[in-house]
C-alpha cells in the first residue's frame, strides 16, 4: 500500500469527523412518526442487576484533541457537554465495565510514531483510573469485573485500535499487554503489511503468515482477537487461526447497514461456532441503511472530486456541497436495535454485544447521544419480548464469558500489570 493512499483514507475520516463535529453532542431532531421511548420501572431493574460492558469508548482520545489529555482543562467528576463521556452520566447509564480505546491515528505508522501514541494513551488511562479512584478500577480478568462491579466502581479495561501499533513487533504487544491491555484491533482504517483494512485496498487476501501469528500470539496472552475494522477474508483468517473466542468490539450488521465496517452473516454464522460476540456500533453512518450507503460511498466519491479539483479550496468547496445533497441521517435508537437482534437471529443470544464508539463518533441516533442512554436499549429490548436473562447476555454477559474463554486458552496465572 503506498503512503499517499494511507494518508487518503485517514484523512477522509478526519474530514467526516470534524465537519460533522457540531452535530455529535446533541441529540438530533425527533423523527415524529416515531415515538420516543419511555423507561419504565421494571427496564430500570433489569438494566441496574446487569453488568453492562461496553467495548469501546474514545473518550482518551478525545481528552487528547480537546483537553491536551489534562483533567484539569477537563474534569469528568463534573459535567463535560463537550464529550459523550464524564462520571455522573456513566453513573446514570449503569456502566459496569469499559473498554478504553487506546488509539493511535493511522498516519502515525508512516510516521514511525504509532506505539509511542498508544503507550500515551494507555498511561492517559490509567491516569484517569488513579485519578478517580471513586469511580474507576483497573481490571485484567474477567473476575476482576465481577468484583469491581460489586464494589460499586466501574471496572476499566483497555483496547488498543489498530494493529499499526504494535509496529510489526511480537514483543511490543506483549509489552502491551503487560500494562493492561486486553484487546487489540487487528487493524485501523489502512491496510497493514499483515493484515487488510475493511477501507482499504487490500494486498494479502485477509493476514499474512506474520499476522497469524499475531492471532496465535493474542491467544496465548489472553487478550481478545478484535476483528472490528478489518476486511471480511481477515476477519476469517482470524476465525480459523485463533482458538479464542474474537469479538468485533465496535461493529454492526452488514445485512442491515451494507458498510464495510459490519459483520456480513457468513462470519456471523463463524462467530457463533467461534464463541465470540459482535459489540454493536452506534455511529449513525454504520447503522442507518441509507446513512450507511452513502459513508460507503465516500471513499470513492472524494477520488473522483480530487480529480476533478486538484485544488485544495475548490476541492473542499466540492466535498461540502456533495455532503450536503447527501446527507448523513441521524436514525433512531430502533436501528441499533434492529443491529442487535439481526445478530442475535443468526448468530444466536450468546454474541452480541455492545459497543458504542462513544467519543469516537460525529453522529449518534436520536436517544443514544451520550453514555446515560444505556437504559434505553434495555427498555427497547423489553418491548420487543426479550427476558432479563438474555438483555444481561447482551449488555455484558457474552463479553464477560468470552473474556473468560480467552483467559482459559492462555492458561496464566493472574498477571502481575506493570506500571506504564
Amino acid at each position: 500500500m503506498s503512503a499517499p493512499r494511507t494518508r487518503f483514507s485517514h484523512m477522509l475520516l478526519c474530514l467526516l469527523v470534524l465537519s460533522a463535529a457540531e452535530h455529535c453532542l446533541a441529540d438530533p431532531p425527533p423523527d415524529k412518526t416515531i415515538p420516543p421511548v419511555k423507561l419504565s420501572d421494571r427496564a430500570l431493574r433489569i438494566h441496574r442487576s446487569a453488568i453492562l460492558i461496553d467495548g469501546h469508548n474514545d473518550l482518551p482520545w478525545a481528552l487528547r484533541k480537546r483537553a491536551n489529555s489534562d483533567f484539569n482543562r477537563a474534569d469528568i467528576s463534573e459535567p463535560q457537554p463537550r464529550f459523550h463521556t464524564d462520571i455522573a452520566r456513566l453513573k446514570t447509564g449503569g456502566v459496569g465495565g469499559q473498554f478504553w480505546s487506546a488509539y493511535a491515528p493511522a498516519e502515525t505508522r508512516a510516521q514511525k510514531r504509532a506505539a509511542q501514541y498508544v503507550l500515551e494513551q494507555i498511561k492517559l488511562i490509567h491516569l484517569m483510573v488513579q485519578r478517580y479512584p471513586d469511580t474507576f478500577e483497573m481490571a485484567d480478568t474477567a473476575d476482576d469485573i465481577v468484583r469491581i462491579h460489586k464494589s460499586g466502581k466501574i471496572a476499566s479495561l483497555i483496547g488498543v485500535e489498530g494493529g499499526h501499533a504494535i509496529e510489526n513487533s511480537l514483543a511490543l504487544l506483549r509489552h502491551y499487554y503487560s500494562l493492561g491491555v486486553r484487546y487489540m484491533t487487528l487493524t485501523h482504517s489502512d491496510t497493514l503489511d499483515w493484515a487488510d483494512s475493511a477501507t482499504d485496498t487490500a494486498l494479502h487476501g485477509g493476514l499474512t503468515p506474520f499476522g497469524e501469528d499475531v492471532v496465535r500470539t493474542m491467544n496465548e496472552l489472553g487478550m481478545l482477537v478484535d476483528i472490528s475494522h478489518v476486511s471480511v477474508e481477515t476477519m476469517q483468517d482470524a476465525l480459523r487461526v485463533s482458538r479464542a473466542p474474537l469479538i468485533a468490539s465496535h461493529s454492526s450488521a452488514f445485512a442491515i447497514a451494507g458498510h464495510p465496517r459490519n459483520v456480513p452473516d457468513n462470519v456471523l454464522r463463524q462467530i457463533s461456532k467461534n464463541g465470540g460476540v459482535v459489540m454493536v456500533n452506534f455511529y449513525s453512518g454504520f447503522i442507518v441503511p441509507e446513512s450507511a450507503r452513502r459513508m460507503a460511498r465516500m471513499f470513492d466519491v472524494r477520488r473522483e472530486l480530487r480529480k476533478q479539483h486538484p485544488d485544495d479550496t475548490a476541492f473542499n468547496k466540492a466535498l461540502q456541497a456533495w455532503r450536503k445533497a447527501n446527507p448523513i441521517l441521524p436514525g433512531t435508537i430502533h436501528d441499533v436495535v434492529d443491529h442487535i437482534e439481526h445478530i442475535v437471529r443468526i448468530a444466536g443470544i450468546d454474541h452480541c454485544g455492545i459497543g458504542s464508539d462513544f467519543d469516537g463518533v460525529s453522529m449518534l441516533p436520536r436517544q443514544l447521544h451520550d453514555v446515560s442512554t444505556y437504559p434505553y436499549i434495555t427498555q427497547v429490548l423489553l418491548d420487543r419480548g426479550y427476558n432479563a436473562e438474555q438483555i444481561h447476555k447482551i449488555l455484558g454477559g457474552n463479553v464477560l464469558r468470552a473474556l473468560r474463554q480467552a483467559e482459559r486458552v492462555a492458561g496464566n496465572p493472574k498477571p502481575q500489570r506493570k506500571s506504564p
